[in-house]
């Protein structure tokens, strides 16, 4: 009968690391664990684990940054704003980055603009919030004049809105509003006041995206104008506007990271598909578009015999080619 070896004791060093206590982590670790769970988990588990851990998630420090995006699902959307005050509440007036989606109210955004809450708030991105916000705006953007970034993605603000980011938020250099097209339409007329009214009040942008916007060649050359600094500026989805004039040469020539109406979206939170497949049935009817919109513009005086505006005639070939068609 074959021996059996009688199994070893588990050494002293064994034994000690399979009984290390969580515990006994540094504060700075525990903080960067943390740091990896969402809102909702932090303030439904983690917090509860421990007397240690709930300290953690009440230092002011552990919520200069907040990101309450992608939460659907988790609780319901009063639930989530009741969490966000929570959070913003903890933070002091030491918050700097602020993002939610969905569920924001009016409510929310005067409860950030009291006292010092927003007074460090450097970046503020707001999406999905299309008729909960009216007229909170221009308190919060009164008592947050460190904002050097705002995004705001399909979440309505007004003109007058934006003259007074102008003045309240000096040090503003980037601005998104990915706003109207595919989901939400105003008309011409409407997006190029409302991009005269950006171009008007905040001169300083160094950085400017217009996903989907209706604005035509008036709204674009006011951008132009109005803001010597831009040294980025995204005009994917903006189909009214005519770039092979003079506005589009001075977009080349002017601004270094040019995205351009026909340019891919793919991974856009507003994207209007999800694939290369998509995204090239989609593109031919842009360019199908841009060639109604050629002829229009010449009067139709040419004939697809001299091959200059036929669909693959020479002339449509080059503007096809400038806006990445083919």
């Amino acid at each position: 009968m074959p021996h059996r070896t009688k199994p070893s004791k588990p050494s002293t060093e064994t034994m000690g690391m399979d009984q290390r206590n969580w515990l006994d982590l540094p504060d700075d670790v525990t903080t960067n664990i943390l740091d990896r769970l969402s809102v909702v988990e932090i303030l439904e588990n983690a917090q509860k684990v421990c007397t240690a851990w709930r300290k953690i998630c009440k230092d002011p420090a552990m919520w200069r940054v907040i990101d309450m995006e992608n939460l659907q699902g988790l609780a319901n959307p009063r639930a989530l704003e009741k969490m966000c005050m929570n959070v913003i509440d903890r933070s002091q007036g030491q918050l700097v980055d602020l993002s939610i989606e969905h569920f924001p109210t009016d409510d929310l955004i005067e409860f950030l603009a009291q006292g010092e809450r927003s007074s460090q708030l450097r970046r503020l991105q707001i999406s999905y919030c299309y008729g909960s916000l009216h007229k909170s705006w221009n308190d919060l953007f009164r008592k947050a004049p460190m904002l050097e970034e705002i995004a705001l993605t399909f979440t309505t603000i007004s003109e007058e809105t934006v003259a007074e980011i102008s003045r309240c938020c000096p040090m503003l250099k980037s601005f998104t509003y990915n706003n109207h097209g595919w989901r939400h339409s105003i008309g011409m007329d409407a997006a190029d006041d409302f991009v005269i009214s950006v171009a008007k009040g905040m001169p300083q942008l160094l950085h400017l995206q217009l996903t989907g916007n209706e604005m035509s060649n008036k709204g674009l050359q006011a951008i132009l104008d109005g803001c010597p600094n831009l040294q980025s500026l995204d005009l994917r989805g903006c189909f009214s506007i005519k770039l092979y004039d003079s506005c589009g040469k001075l977009c080349k020539e002017r601004i270094k990271n040019l995205r351009l109406p026909r340019d891919s979206m793919i991974g856009h939170k507003v994207a209007p598909y999800d694939s290369e497949d998509e995204y090239e049935d989609y593109l031919w009817d842009g360019y199908v578009g841009l060639y109604d919109d050629l002829l229009d513009d010449v009067g139709g005086g040419f004939d697809d015999d001299d091959g200059g505006f036929g669909p693959f005639g020479g002339f449509a070939d080059g503007v096809a080619d400038y806006y990445h068609l083919l």
